[in-house]
C-alpha cells in the first residue's frame, strides 16, 4: 500500500492507493453516469423494467460479498488506507469512490482553500439551477476542509448560506474559502461560490473542535443499522 498522501496539496486528483480503490472509482463513475442517464432519458417502460431487473440482480450479487460499514470499520481492517485516505474515497461530497459524490475537488494554496465542482441534472432544483440544499452541502464540505489552514479540525457548529444568484447546472463552479478568526476551539471560515465570474453564493461557518480533538470521535451507536 502506498504511503499516506495529502489529497489537498494540489489541484491534481490524488491517485488511488491500491487496485481496490481504483476498481471502486470505476464502479462509482459508472453509477454516476447511470444516474445522469436515468434522470434525463425517456426509454420505453418495459426497457426501464428490464434495466431495473438487471440492476437488482447486480445489487443482490454485490451485497453477498464481505462488507464494512463506515470509515471506522474500513480503517480498523488495516488494509484500506488511513482515515484521511478513506475520506478521499468515501466522503458523500468529495469521495471518488462514492457514487453520490459529484465529486468536489478541493486543495490548499497560499493559505486559502480552493475548489471546483460541476453539478449535473441529478442535482436540479429550480429549472436548470442547482438545488439550494446542495449549495449548502458543498459549502459544509469545502469550508470543513479549509480548517486545514488553521490546523484545528472540528465539526460544523453553524452554517449560514446566502444565495446571491441562481447557481447553474453543468457549469464548473469555482470555490474559495479562508479563515476569518480562531477563538479557542472555534474556527470561523468564510467562503464564496462562482459560476464563471458571477458570485452565486456565499457562506460563513463556525466549526468546533471536540474536546480532546477529532480522534476522540466515535461512531454514533444509532448508526449500527446495516442494509
Amino acid at each position: 500500500m502506498k504511503e499516506p498522501i495529502n489529497p489537498f496539496e494540489s489541484e491534481e486528483i490524488t491517485a488511488p492507493i491500491n487496485d481496490e480503490w481504483q476498481a471502486k472509482r470505476r464502479v462509482a463513475k459508472a453509477l454516476k453516469q447511470l444516474t445522469q442517464v436515468l434522470v434525463t432519458s425517456t426509454p420505453p417502460i418495459e426497457e426501464l423494467h428490464g434495466i431495473a431487473r438487471s440492476l437488482e440482480q447486480t445489487a443482490e450479487r454485490f451485497s453477498s460479498y464481505p462488507r464494512l460499514y463506515g470509515r471506522s470499520e474500513f480503517m480498523a481492517k488495516g488494509t484500506h488506507g488511513s482515515f484521511g485516505q478513506l475520506a478521499h474515497e468515501l466522503n458523500p461530497l468529495a469521495g471518488l469512490s462514492n457514487p453520490i459524490a459529484p465529486p468536489v475537488n478541493m486543495w490548499i494554496k497560499d493559505g486559502r482553500a480552493l475548489g471546483k465542482v460541476t453539478m449535473g441534472w441529478a442535482y436540479e432544483g429550480p429549472p436548470g439551477t442547482l438545488h439550494g440544499g446542495f449549495v449548502a452541502a458543498i459549502f459544509d464540505q469545502f469550508l470543513g476542509m479549509a480548517q486545514m489552514i488553521g490546523k484545528q479540525p472540528g465539526m460544523t457548529g453553524t452554517l449560514t448560506t446566502r444565495f446571491h444568484k441562481r447557481t447553474p447546472l453543468n457549469t464548473e463552479l469555482r470555490l474559495e474559502a479562508w479563515i476569518e478568526k480562531i477563538e479557542g476551539r472555534k474556527t470561523m471560515i468564510a467562503g464564496e461560490m462562482y459560476a464563471g465570474e458571477t458570485l452565486t453564493a456565499t457562506c460563513k461557518g463556525i466549526f468546533i473542535q471536540p474536546r480532546g480533538g477529532m480522534n476522540r470521535i466515535k461512531p454514533l451507536p444509532e448508526a449500527h443499522g446495516k442494509s
